[in-house]
């Protein structure tokens, strides 16, 4: 069984942003390539706690195991090592992008708390889109009575448009909601 979301890309968003940006060939039309969920530790690193607290999380919101990630060179002010664990992620492809992509529009935006709208200034210059969220409790998937400490995450979503009006065009047709600028 295919995803809402997906569904309602390949019917409607597909052909309407063809006509949108004039794209002759419908495979040139921009579509989501992957998304990546980070979290760091920050001052957490020697916490055992917080990092099975973070890779529970994770977990529950991805529906799969994050990989571990480890600092590439050392940084004396940070108290870091090379080769330390500093951070976990998790990459969704496929149907699993798809079903995360609806819960993050249509159930953790509206549970986030002040919420006004995501910036339009995290796209890059080929289209991909990165924004952060300072609580993972805005997910359904995610129990507040077992967390001891409340922390963040980074949505990278990689996108295989050529430029950032693109990239802003396939997000807003998908029902992303961009404050107004």
């Amino acid at each position: 069984m295919e995803s809402v979301l997906y569904t309602q890309y390949k019917k409607e968003i597909a052909p309407a942003l063809q006509k949108e940006l004039e794209i002759t060939n419908i495979m040139d039309v921009p579509k989501v390539d992957k998304v990546v969920i980070n979290v760091g530790y920050g001052r957490h690193t020697k916490d055992k706690s917080f990092i099975e607290n973070v890779e529970k999380t994770l977990c529950a919101i991805t529906g799969q195991k994050p990989v571990h990630n480890l600092a590439k060179k050392s940084i004396s002010n940070f108290k870091i090592r090379e080769g330390a664990d500093v951070g976990m992620s998790a990459t969704l492809r496929g149907k699993q992008m798809y079903e995360f992509l609806y819960k993050l529009i249509n159930l953790s935006f509206p549970r986030v708390r002040d919420f006004r709208g995501i910036s339009i200034k995290g796209f890059d210059r080929k289209g991909n889109y990165t924004f952060g969220l300072k609580e993972s409790i805005a997910f359904p998937e995610v129990d507040v009575e077992q967390i001891d400490k409340i922390h963040g995450l980074q949505v990278i979503i990689s996108i295989t448009a050529d430029n950032k009006q693109q990239g802003l065009a396939l997000l807003k047709k998908m029902g992303f909601p961009f404050q107004d600028a």
